[in-house]
């Protein structure tokens, strides 16, 4: 029976991701900072362990309690919009450390025993908005494009040992907490001289009636990145997000 191991599952796409795979026959480590067996279905094909992706200890713990792990989906992260100039240096630390310092950390533990095994598939959740850039998200979209570039090279590393390397680039999702925690970090975030293209901004993200990303979207997404060896090496997840990633 195959093992998949999925970071940051307490909603939105980890969520989906672990129901999703869970229901088509796999066993299920659904991972989050808070440990919480309700959010998910009750079945015997989930557990669920706490996990910190910006912890060291915590990485280890988890990675002993799940067992051998055939796939890795690395879906955990935080958003952030603000300008530059407004934001803490802390901040897009914070950022950083989840989005892409814990995504490595997450990967190198569980790498030796993939290649020890000589098969294994690590799948990267990014971020469309990587396909073009956008204001006011340029260190959230910095820190998804590092993902990018990272998992291309880690992708050559690995493939001698049998290890896939593939991610997953979900569109604008209004149906995950992403966008909530998002505007939480931006509260004074955007200084006074920044006001007049923040409200235009986002006067025009609410008014947008264009096609939108959903949970669901993305793990099928994921799972086709697991499950089908041959497909491509980055997958665009949801109408929006392919739209954008044929006008790249």
């Amino acid at each position: 029976m195959s093992t998949i191991l999925i970071t940051g599952c307490s909603s939105g796409f980890g969520l989906a991701t672990a129901r999703l795979f869970a229901e088509r026959g796999w066993d299920v480590v659904a991972t989050m900072r808070t440990q919480r067996e309700d959010v998910l279905l009750q079945t015997d094909r989930i557990r669920v362990i706490a996990l910190d992706v910006t912890d060291p200890e915590s990485i280890a713990r988890a990675i002993e309690a799940a067992g051998p792990i055939d796939a890795l989906v690395n879906n955990a992260g935080i958003g952030l919009l603000g300008a530059v100039e407004g934001t803490p240096i802390t901040v897009a630390r914070e950022l950083f450390e989840t989005n892409t310092l814990g995504t490595i950390a997450m990967t190198q533990a569980v790498l030796p025993q993939m290649r020890e095994r000589g098969n294994g598939t690590i799948v990267n959740v990014t971020s469309s908005v990587t396909y073009g850039s956008l204001p006011l998200l340029s260190i959230y979209t910095a820190s998804k494009a590092a993902v990018n570039a990272w998992s291309d090279s880690m992708a050559m590393e690995l493939e001698s040992f049998g290890i896939r390397v593939r991610t997953v680039l979900p569109g604008r999702a209004p149906d995950t907490s992403l966008i909530e925690n998002a505007s939480n970090r931006m509260k004074g975030a955007i200084p006074e001289p920044y006001a007049p293209l923040a409200e235009r901004i986002f006067a025009g993200w609410q008014s947008d009636t264009g096609p939108v990303t959903s949970a669901d979207d993305v793990a099928e997404a994921v799972w086709e990145a697991v499950t089908n060896p041959n497909t491509s090496a980055s997958l665009p997840a949801g109408p929006d997000a392919v739209a954008l990633s044929q006008a790249k």
